[in-house]
């Protein structure tokens, strides 16, 4: 599974970057605007510090519109991945990119019919967030389930990008069924190296060497 982190706070992606399995980033206009930074500028940065995919997401929402924006994003690095809703506009927007090699993320997807769609599209990635699902009292992971059989029956090549992840139960669910990517914050990329266990035991091997051997 590859592993991106959800933020454009510039300090994050450097944290996550230096552990070495950083695999791309992934940002909305929502992460933009908590930075007070012009939304460019701070993809570029981002792009110098990660090599891999970056998503960049469009604020147009016609077809048309969304075209011209998304081939403006990819004039800010060549690894964006431009950004779409999972709508018939995004979709129309995203036929179009694919067709002239840009790389696609589609977001905002709830449902496995729009998954299967966006692929037909020629999407790069889809974005089911299983944590607003879930908020909803509906089973977000059940989503990704949906989507890995869909794509396997008919041999998509679009990858699955679990998205809104809240914590680490999420990405193990999303690691057994077989999501490609996840898209997670810093905190909860942190929780997945804890255990109580393994902090006791370093404490403990500590503890013994010291009483045999002293400081």
């Amino acid at each position: 599974m590859e592993l991106y982190i959800d933020t454009a706070n510039l300090d994050e992606i450097k944290e996550a970057h230096d552990l070495g399995i950083l695999d791309g980033v992934t940002t909305n206009p929502s992460l933009i605007a908590k930075e007070g930074v012009p939304y460019t500028d701070r993809l570029a940065e981002i792009c110098q510090i990660v090599t891999g995919p970056v998503s960049m997401e469009v604020l147009a929402v016609e077809a048309d519109a969304m075209i011209a924006e998304g081939k403006i994003c990819m004039e800010v690095a060549p690894n964006i991945v431009v950004k779409l809703p999972s709508t018939i506009d995004g979709i129309k927007a995203c036929k179009a990119l694919a067709d002239e090699g840009i790389k696609t993320n589609m977001t905002l997807c709830f449902q496995a019919m729009q998954a299967m769609l966006v692929a037909k599209a020629g999407a790069y990635l889809v974005s089911p967030f299983i944590g607003r699902l879930d908020d909803i009292s509906q089973d977000g992971t059940e989503l990704i389930s949906q989507i890995r059989t869909i794509y396997d029956n008919y041999s998509f090549e679009t990858k699955i990008l679990a998205a809104s992840i809240r914590h680490p139960k999420h990405m193990l669910e999303c690691a057994l069924i077989g999501a490609d990517v996840a898209t997670v914050p810093l905190q909860v990329i942190k929780q997945l190296a804890k255990h109580p266990l393994t902090d006791s035991g370093i404490e403990r091997f500590l503890a013994d060497y010291a009483g045999a051997f002293g400081k």
